[in-house]
């Protein structure tokens, strides 16, 4: 299986958006937008994100298919990195070798990172890449319907 990270072409935002579909996929990640079936929403996110010159987006490729996204963007003056892998791909090593890719592509730190406390995949990539906790929040959560935890990572130099 070979594993890459490349510029994000058209065609990956259709199945970045189906992979949105995923109730499975949406409750891990814990966030999704008010209406995932709306593509226009959809579509004006991912505009602003590849527009914002302050933001590093990149396929996760696995063979010559999409298998998820990876992004970096700033929140005032930190980093921010957020991640979704298809489900087909979990529990594959496919997202932390593109983490580790990207993190090799995105030198700049501190970087900050938040996931919801049961999603247990993305905290082991979080924990075992460097990233300490420096914080909880407590937030709504469109894909669950209601009040979950986040925690607060961030990477130093």
């Amino acid at each position: 299986m070979e594993i890459t990270l490349r510029d994000v072409q058209a065609e990956d935002l259709d199945q970045f958006f189906a992979f949105q579909q995923d109730a499975d996929a949406a409750h891990m990640a814990g966030f999704a937008p008010t209406n995932p079936k709306d593509r226009t929403i959809f579509d004006h996110h991912w505009a602003e994100l590849l527009n914002d010159k302050n933001s590093l987006v990149r396929t996760i490729d696995v063979d010559g298919q999409a298998a998820g996204s990876i992004a970096v963007f700033r929140d005032g003056d930190i980093h921010e990195v957020m991640f979704w892998t298809d489900k087909q791909f979990w529990g594959n090593g496919v997202t932390t070798t593109a983490f580790d890719l990207f993190l090799d592509e995105f030198t700049k730190r501190p970087l900050r990172a938040r996931v919801v406390t049961d999603n247990m995949g993305s905290l082991k990539i979080l924990e075992s890449r460097g990233f300490t906790e420096i914080g909880e929040e407590q937030v709504f959560s469109n894909a669950r319907a209601q009040v979950v935890t986040e925690k607060l990572f961030e990477l130093k130099d």
